[in-house]
């Protein structure tokens, strides 16, 4: 089960398919204007390495900060589907890499207290049109963001004239614009000047809380939990043999195995819950207060659950959020904007790796194309974009009540829906037209002749 996986549903189909321009991989010269400014970066999960790709090939010298000390491993896995998410993949470099380090996620069955099956997620459902490990997919934007590109990936252009440099282990802690600069003190190197600064640092962005308000004026909670983590070693072999879900009104419940990851001695297949709650007072950043709000939520439940939340304990990497969605009025003030989920973001079901992917390319592209004047650029960035974002975003207000319905009529219909290959069809082309919904220009060529130079296109 991806976080990306739900339904989309809207009021009305959208019939636009929208234009991807070329699909060749062109290397931009990088404008005068560009050429030597400097651009912080808040965060390096997805959106902040895609963004700083794109940003030093067109002659930027982006730094991005994070808080954890290195890429961060484990975690759900991510798709893409639609031409647009694909074009973009494309005009990167990564897509052929993506596509051999896919998950090769199969099919979910879910089952009745019994063991029984009552209906079965297809493998397109889950993992869209191309679906990878988030660890690998941010390793992956990582390598092609800096100078050299890794040996072993023969997919890969010269990313950068300069590169980008990474700062891990830190965090801002204030930003002060100035006239022609942002000043940022971190939490523990020195303070620096940047000309602008991106806040890609996820819905409970560090930049939105200092340079635009406190998270709970943005962060709507949609009445879920969502968590998932790694077996322990020396779980029940059994448990995770095939990839089942259990469903209680208000609970979900699933475990399975990333066939990826099946020659890992270590990896026992892996656990994903969701469940209805208000929201919950604890510290989220406090992983045994995590523990006890998802054992709690799951106490007295059928089928093999306890024995399976209860693997919760020792495991080491849990991830746990409520289901929310990000809505910024604006996504810019000054010389300071947000990227992907820190601006429009969905926990779950919501297209949010996707859109961050095609948000950093029209971010970049505008930038670039603005002869240094962020302003117009910012602005140009949010007019293409907000309304494609807030249809995906549209996606993670049903999640919670698709995967985890809150009465047992409705889990009998949505697993009626599932069995009937009409809706099911109708459901998937729907995602697919959503996340197509949008005409993106080709950036890399309109900077070539903006410059007046074009240098050689790989197909």
């Amino acid at each position: 089960m991806t976080r990306e996986t739900t339904p989309h549903h809207t009021d009305k189909a959208h019939e636009t398919r929208g234009r991807y321009g070329a699909h060749e991989r062109c290397e931009p010269t990088p404008t005068s204007a560009a050429r030597g400014r400097t651009v912080l970066i808040s965060g390096a999960s997805i959106a902040g390495p895609a963004l700083a790709h794109w940003l030093a090939r067109y002659g930027y010298r982006p730094t991005v900060v994070e808080s954890a000390p290195a890429l961060r491993g484990g975690g759900f896995a991510v798709d893409f589907r639609g031409a647009a998410h694909l074009a973009v993949l494309r005009k990167m470099g990564v897509l052929e890499e993506i596509r051999r380090r896919r998950t090769g996620g199969g099919s979910m069955t879910f089952i009745d207290a019994g063991g029984n099956h009552v209906a079965a997620l297809p493998p397109e459902f889950a993992g869209g049109d191309v679906e990878i490990l988030r660890s690998e997919l941010s390793r992956i934007l990582y390598d092609h963001s800096r100078p050299t590109p890794t040996p072993h990936d023969d997919t890969a252009t010269p990313a950068a004239v300069a590169g980008t440099a990474y700062l891990f282990g830190d965090s801002l802690t204030s930003l002060t614009e100035t006239a022609d600069g942002v000043h940022v003190t971190f939490e523990h190197a020195p303070p620096r000047t940047f000309d602008l600064v991106i806040g890609a640092d996820g819905l409970h962005s560090t930049v939105r809380r200092l340079a635009f308000g406190p998270e709970e004026d943005f962060v709507s909670h949609l009445g879920y939990y969502v968590a998932g983590w790694d077996l322990p070693h020396g779980a029940a072999p059994d448990l995770a043999a095939h990839a089942v879900g259990y469903n209680e009104p208000g609970r979900l419940v699933t475990v399975g195995r990333v066939p990826r990851r099946a020659a890992d001695p270590s990896y026992a297949g892996e656990a994903f819950c969701v469940f209805a709650s208000e929201r919950l007072d604890h510290d989220r950043r406090d992983p045994r207060a995590q523990r006890t709000a998802l054992v709690r939520a799951y106490e007295g439940a059928g089928w093999r659950t306890a024995e399976l939340v209860g693997t919760v304990r020792d495991a080491d990497d849990l991830y746990f959020d409520a289901i929310s969605r990000v809505d910024a009025p604006t996504w810019s003030r000054g010389r300071i904007a947000l990227l992907g989920d820190a601006a429009y973001g969905a926990t779950v079901g919501g297209m949010g790796t996707g859109s961050a992917i095609v948000g950093a390319y029209v971010l970049a592209g505008e930038l670039a194309l603005a002869a240094g004047d962020h302003r117009r650029a910012f602005a140009r960035y949010e007019q293409k974009l907000r309304s494609y974002v807030s249809r995906c975003q549209e996606g993670g207000r049903g999640t919670g009540a698709f995967l985890a319905p809150l009465t047992q009529e409705a889990i009998a219909a949505r697993n009626s829906a599932l069995n009937d290959p009409a809706a099911l069809t109708a459901m998937l082309q729907e995602g697919h037209d959503i996340s197509a919904d949008i005409s993106l220009d080709d950036y890399p060529s309109l900077v070539h002749h903006a410059t007046g130079s074009v240098r050689n296109a790989t197909p």
